[in-house]
C-alpha cells in the first residue's frame, strides 16, 4: 500500500457523512404488514356493520357464480393446479377479514353537503367506529378522506377531522391503531406542508402525542407528478410532510381526465398511468413510503352471471396488471371486488410459489436452484418479501416458509 489509513481518514469521514444523509432520506421499505386493498365508502354510508355486510355480499356472489374451483378457475383465469386452493383461502378470508384497510369517505365519493348535514354524518362515522372497535372488529387499517386543499374544501376538510378526533377521543379515550388520513388531489408542496403544521396544532389540542396523526396522498394530479418548476413533485411533496407521510396512492379517474383522456380510456391500465406509477416508483423507492394503485370503476349492474363475470375479468385483470408493476395494494369500491381481488392477488402469490420457496432456501444454503439459477442478494430479499406478503394476506401459511424467510 502506498497510503497509510490515516492519510485517508477524511476520506472515510466524509463517505460515512454521505452514507448517513443518503440513509436519512432512503430509510428503506417500510416495516409490518401492507394491506393489499383499501376499500372507500361514502361516510353517510358507513355503519358498524359495513364490513361484514361487504364480506357476505362477496362470499355470496362468490358462491352463487363459482361454487367449484373449476367455475371459480375459468372466471379469474387460475391454473387448475391451484384454483381450488385459492377458492378455499378466498372464501376463509371474505368470512374472516373481508377488509383489510377502509377509509370513510368525505371527499368525492361523498359530495359537498351543508355544514350541519357533514357534522352529523361525522358523528355518525364517529359511533360507528367506536362500534366496531369496542366488537373488536374493526379493520386493521381504516382511516378518513378529507376534502382536498386544492378546490376550496380546506376549512371543511380541517372542521371534519376535528370534530371527528374530538369527539372520538371523547368515546372511547383514545384512538384506535391502524388510523390514517387521506390527503387528495396535491397540487402544491406547499399544501402538504400546510396540513402537516394543522396537524400539529391539532394533536397539541387534542393532547395527543406529537406526530401520531399519519397520512398517505393521493397522487391523481399532473402537478402532483411534475411541479410547477418542471422537476418530479414527489420528493418535495415527502419532504414537506415531515416523517408524516405512509403512502402514494395513484388516483386513476382524476389523473386521466386531467391528461384530456376520453372516457372509455380513462382506465387503471392505460399506458399513460404507467408512465406516473413508475413516477411514483423511482421518485418513492427506499423512502419507506408504500404505493398504492387506484381503483376500478366496472361493477355488476345487476346480479346476472354475465354481469358479475364480466366485472370480475376486468377487476382481476386490473389487479394482476397493478402486481406486475410492483403495486401490492389498491383500492375497491363494492363488495363484488372483493372476489375478484383476492382471487388475483393469492393466484399471483401461489403460482410458482414452490419454487420461490426453493431459491429462498437454495440462496440461504449457497446452492444452485433446481431451475439453474444463482439469485443475487436484492432478488432473494425480494423474494422473501413476496412471501411475507403472501403470509400476510392469507394467501400462504407461515409454517411452510424456509426459516432463513422468517429472519
Amino acid at each position: 500500500m502506498n497510503l497509510s489509513v490515516s492519510s485517508i481518514d477524511d476520506l472515510s469521514a466524509r463517505i460515512a457523512e454521505t452514507r448517513r444523509a443518503h440513509d436519512a432520506v432512503f430509510p428503506g421499505a417500510a416495516p409490518g404488514r401492507q394491506p393489499v386493498h383499501t376499500v372507500y365508502v361514502p361516510a353517510d354510508r358507513f355503519s358498524p356493520s359495513l364490513p361484514g355486510d361487504f364480506g357476505a355480499e362477496a362470499l355470496r356472489l362468490l358462491n352463487t357464480h363459482t361454487p367449484g374451483a373449476g367455475s371459480f378457475g375459468t372466471a379469474f383465469d387460475l391454473e387448475p393446479e391451484i384454483a381450488g386452493l385459492v377458492r378455499d383461502r378466498v372464501a376463509a378470508k371474505l368470512q374472516g377479514e373481508p377488509v383489510e384497510d377502509v377509509r370513510i369517505d368525505f371527499e368525492d365519493g361523498y359530495g359537498v353537503r351543508d355544514d350541519a348535514e357533514e357534522d352529523g354524518h361525522v358523528a355518525q362515522v364517529v359511533e360507528a367506529v367506536a362500534a366496531l372497535y369496542e366488537a373488536k372488529t374493526l379493520p386493521h387499517y381504516w382511516g378518513l378522506r378529507v376534502k382536498s386543499f386544492a378546490d376550496g374544501g380546506h376549512e371543511r376538510a380541517m372542521r371534519t377531522l376535528d370534530g371527528f378526533l374530538t369527539a372520538l377521543r371523547d368515546r372511547l379515550g383514545r384512538l384506535p391503531g391502524g388510523f390514517t388520513i387521506t390527503f387528495p388531489k396535491v397540487i402544491a408542496a406547499d399544501h402538504v406542508g400546510l396540513f402537516v403544521e394543522y396537524l400539529d396544532r391539532l394533536e397539541a389540542a387534542l393532547g395527543l402525542p406529537s406526530g401520531i396523526l399519519r397520512f398517505e396522498v393521493q397522487i391523481e394530479t399532473t402537478e402532483a407528478i411534475i411541479d410547477a418548476d418542471g422537476r418530479l413533485g414527489l420528493r418535495d411533496i415527502v419532504a414537506r410532510a415531515g416523517g408524516r407521510m405512509t403512502a402514494a396512492h395513484f388516483g386513476v379517474f382524476d389523473y386521466t381526465a386531467a391528461l384530456g383522456l376520453p372516457p372509455d380510456q380513462q382506465r387503471l391500465d392505460h399506458p399513460a398511468c404507467d408512465f406516473a406509477r413508475h413516477v411514483m416508483q423511482v421518485s418513492l423507492a427506499g423512502t419507506g413510503v408504500r404505493l398504492s394503485d387506484g381503483s376500478t370503476n366496472v361493477i355488476p349492474r345487476n346480479d346476472g352471471p354475465d354481469e358479475v363475470n364480466a366485472a370480475w375479468a376486468v377487476h382481476a385483470a386490473h389487479v394482476r396488471h397493478s402486481l406486475r408493476h410492483g403495486f401490492y395494494q389498491g383500492w375497491d369500491m363494492h363488495p363484488a371486488h372483493l372476489p375478484s381481488r383476492y382471487a388475483a392477488v393469492y393466484g399471483f402469490h401461489l403460482s410458482g410459489v414452490d419454487d420461490v420457496i426453493g431459491r429462498v432456501r437454495a440462496w440461504h444454503d449457497q446452492a444452485g436452484s433446481a431451475e439453474g439459477v444463482m439469485d443475487e442478494p436484492a432478488t432473494v430479499k425480494a423474494l422473501v418479501a413476496r412471501l411475507r406478503r403472501a403470509v400476510d394476506c392469507g394467501a400462504l401459511d407461515e409454517s411452510v416458509l424456509p426459516e432463513s424467510a422468517l429472519r
